[in-house]
C-alpha cells in the first residue's frame, strides 16, 4: 500500500526506496563499462533499459565497434555467464541448444545425456545472426519468447534473467539470410551502434594499445536483476500514456483508418500489438533509471525509435526516395505528440 509519504500513487514506500537504488545502481553500472568502453554512451543507456524491462536487442553496427567487447564487459559486471554464438551458414539448431549424446555409466550401461547448449546462459550474443539459415535462427524464437528450448522432445528450463543481443552486419549482405519479421518482432530494441567522433577514436587507439583492458568490479547478480525487472514492472503508467502508444502504433499500419496519408506509399507493413506493450515497457524501464517514478510521455518518445524501426517495412517508393523507417517512425513521433498536445 503507497503511504502519504510516497512520491506517487500505486508505489510503495519500499518501491520509492527500491528506484532509487536502481538508479544509483544503473550509474555504477555506466561508470564500470565506460572504463573500458569509450563513447557509445546512448548505446549502453538503450542495452540497460531493455535489460531491465526483460527484453531482447538487435545490435546494428559495422565491424570494430566494440558490439563483442561491450556485451562481454556487462555480462562481467553484473556477474552472469555469458555466451558468444557465431552464426554461420552451417551451424545447427543443436549447435544452439544443445543435444543428447551417449555415454557410458560407471556400471556399464549406456544412457543418453543432455549436454546443454550455449543458450543456456544468462547474456547470449548472437553474432551476426542473419548468416545463419532460417531453420537454425528458429531454433532461438522459443527461447528468447519462452525462455525454454526443447530437444528430443524435453523442455529445459533457461535460469533467468535470460538477455539476447543478437548483431547483424549492415554491409556485408552476400550469402546472409535476413531476419523474417516473426522473429525480427521478438526483439524489443533495435539498437544502431555509430561510429565514434575524432575524440573518441584517439582515446580508443590510446587505451586499446598500452596494455590489457582493466578487470571491471561486480555491480550487479542475477538475483538482484530479476528483482529490478519485477520493481520495472509495477512503475506506474497514466491512462494518456497507454492511449498514445496505442495511438501511435495503429498510425504506422498503411492499411489502417489512423495511418496519415504521407505513410501509406512509404510504408507496406507495420507494427504489431507487441510494439505498443514494448513501448510502455520501455517507457517504464527509462523512467526508473532516470528518477522517475512514473512512466512519462517522454519515455515512450525517447525509445519509439528503437521499438519501432524494425518493426516497419518500407516500399520500394520509400527506399527509392531515400527514406527509411528511423526517419518515418520520427516523423510520426512529432506527429502523433503534437495531436496528443493539441
Amino acid at each position: 500500500m503507497a503511504t502519504a509519504a510516497s512520491p506517487t500513487p500505486g508505489l510503495g514506500d519500499d518501491d520509492v526506496v527500491a528506484l532509487d537504488r536502481l538508479r544509483a545502481t544503473h550509474a555504477r553500472l555506466k561508470n564500470e563499462l565506460a572504463r573500458v568502453i569509450i563513447g557509445q554512451e546512448e548505446t549502453i543507456n538503450r542495452l540497460m533499459i531493455c535489460l531491465f524491462a526483460r527484453g531482447h536487442s538487435l545490435l546494428m553496427g559495422v565491424p570494430g565497434l566494440a558490439k563483442t567487447l561491450l556485451v562481454s564487459k556487462l555480462a562481467e559486471c553484473v556477474s552472469l555467464r555469458f555466451s558468444r554464438i557465431q552464426f554461420t551458414p552451417d551451424l545447427m539448431p543443436m549447435d544452439i541448444t544443445g543435444t543428447d549424446i551417449l555415454q557410458e555409466t560407471a556400471d556399464g550401461r549406456r544412457e543418453f545425456h543432455f549436454v546443454p547448449g550455449p543458450v543456456f546462459a544468462n547474456i547470449v550474443l548472437a553474432d551476426e545472426i542473419n548468416r545463419a539459415p532460417p531453420k537454425t535462427q528458429a531454433a532461438m524464437l522459443e527461447a528468447m519468447q519462452e525462455h525454454r528450448v526443447t530437444v528430443v522432445g524435453k523442455t529445459f528450463r533457461l535460469d533467468p534473467p535470460f538477455f539476447v543481443l543478437a548483431t547483424q552486419n549492415p554491409v556485408e549482405q552476400e550469402g546472409t539470410y535476413p531476419l523474417p519479421e516473426a522473429q525480427l518482432d521478438r526483439f524489443m530494441f533495435l539498437v544502431e551502434l555509430n561510429y565514434p567522433t575524432a575524440d573518441e577514436e584517439v582515446a580508443i587507439a590510446r587505451s586499446t594499445t598500452s596494455g590489457d583492458p582493466p578487470v571491471l568490479d561486480q555491480v550487479l547478480t542475477g538475483p538482484e536483476i530479476v528483482a529490478y525487472q519485477e520493481l520495472v514492472r509495477r512503475v506506474p503508467v497514466p491512462d494518456h500514456i497507454y492511449e498514445f502508444a496505442a495511438r501511435l502504433v495503429r498510425r504506422t499500419r498503411p492499411r489502417g483508418e489512423s495511418a496519415p496519408a504521407w505513410l501509406k506509399p512509404l510504408v507496406s507493413w507495420g507494427a504489431g500489438p507487441r510494439a505498443v506493450q514494448y513501448l510502455v515497457l520501455g517507457a517504464k524501464s527509462r523512467a526508473a533509471l532516470s528518477g522517475s517514478y512514473m512512466a512519462r510521455l517522454e519515455d515512450v518518445e525517447a525509445v519509439a525509435a528503437s521499438v519501432l524501426t524494425h518493426r516497419l517495412i518500407t516500399t520500394f517508393a520509400a527506399q527509392a526516395e531515400g527514406i527509411d523507417a528511423r526517419q518515418i517512425v520520427d516523423r510520426l513521433v512529432k506527429e502523433t505528440i503534437a495531436e496528443q498536445a493539441g
